[in-house]
């Protein structure tokens, strides 16, 4: 990160081949490849941006939320190299990572994020909705009661064997299907209408393939997947069949519905001039062209696929605030697996 504005490297190590077989993240797993990969990452890293160690101004580490094994790897790291170089320590919690991301790349377009503004963060872990002021300062005012929007496609496409990760596969999928095929019911909340709830959506659909005899279609994606890891557009094609095509676009469909619709009212509720859309799930097709036709009440803001996913530059983003108010945390900062943003 130069100035806030530039990223010099970023270095993203993907486990998706390590956790591919087991259809969703193996924790233990996660932390001994995090173990293994984050010294060659790192100084790859420096490389890549043609620094050394005595050129950094400090360590920006995520302090969570997320897994605490992997967690504390990066924290253990990080740590080491603060007291090794005599560096201050900056920790960063997870999410404040993926809305800095939207900041950092309208800054380096030029492109101006008025406040307040409004964070909708959409992942496999997390969907939340946060008023966000310059400061920077964050109000929880909305999140799910239970599974993330990215986790309901996960075990959606887990359920009708579309192997892991899910989310991509259904995005791609989903335009050859009609979205009007399969009438879902949009969640009803009580209490805090902006909360958002995805099980409901998650058990219609494990009703709807309960009601059809589809084993054998199941099958044929399961024997696709353990012949090609990475299948092709038209090897999908060929192994579904449009009613679940029709599906699988009825469920993106309500999904895009739902995040939209609280993400609108809730701009309204605490009047903001932007809505910032990060994390995981920000890189939908589906959602993406949804948002810029929609008629939402500000402008719409996100990151570049690159950025949506996990990936370091995202932490350096939202820590360049905290080193310019020289905002350092010290050796008792910890790993916190369900750490708050507020």
């Amino acid at each position: 990160m130069a100035g806030g504005r530039s990223i010099l490297s970023s270095v993203v190590a993907s486990q998706l081949g390590t956790h591919f077989p087991y259809g969703g993240v193996v924790p233990e797993l996660a932390s001994r490849e995090h173990l293994r990969a984050i010294v060659p990452v790192v100084r790859l890293a420096l490389e890549r941006a043609g620094k050394t160690w005595d050129e950094l101004a400090a360590v920006a580490v995520t302090a969570g939320p997320g897994l605490v094994g992997s967690l504390l790897v990066g924290m253990t790291y990080a740590k080491a190299l603060c007291f090794a170089r005599r560096l201050p320590l900056i920790g960063v919690n997870h999410l404040e990572g993926h809305i800095h991301a939207v900041v950092l790349e309208a800054r380096r377009q030029g492109r101006c994020i008025e406040y307040p503004a409004l964070a909708l963060v959409v992942s496999g872990g997390h969907t939340h909705l946060f008023e966000f002021d310059q400061g920077p300062r964050y109000r929880l005012i909305g999140r799910t009661r239970d599974d993330a929007a990215g986790e309901a496609y996960d075990k959606v496409a887990k359920l009708l064997g579309f192997g892991y990760p899910g989310g991509p596969v259904i995005d791609r999928l989903a335009p050859y299907g009609n979205p009007e095929a399969v009438r879902f019911t949009l969640a009803r909340m009580k209490g805090n209408p902006l909360d958002f709830s995805f099980s409901g959506l998650k058990t219609a659909v494990l009703r709807w393939v309960e009601q059809r005899d589809l084993g054998a279609e199941i099958q044929a994606r399961r024997d696709l997947l353990a012949r090609s890891p990475c299948p092709t557009l038209r090897q999908w094609l060929a192994v579904t069949p449009q009613a679940t095509l029709d599906l699988l676009a009825s469920f993106q469909r309500t999904v895009i519905e739902e995040l939209l619709r609280r993400a609108a009212a809730a701009a309204e509720t605490c009047g903001a001039r932007s809505l910032i859309l990060s994390g995981g799930v920000a890189a939908n097709a589906g959602l993406r062209a949804a948002a810029a036709g929609a008629r939402l009440p500000c402008p719409v803001y996100f990151p570049t696929l690159e950025l949506a996913t996990d990936n370091a530059a995202m932490v350096a983003a939202a820590a360049f605030p905290k080193l310019e108010r020289g905002q350092f945390a010290d050796f008792s900062l910890r790993a916190e697996a369900n750490l708050r943003l507020a």
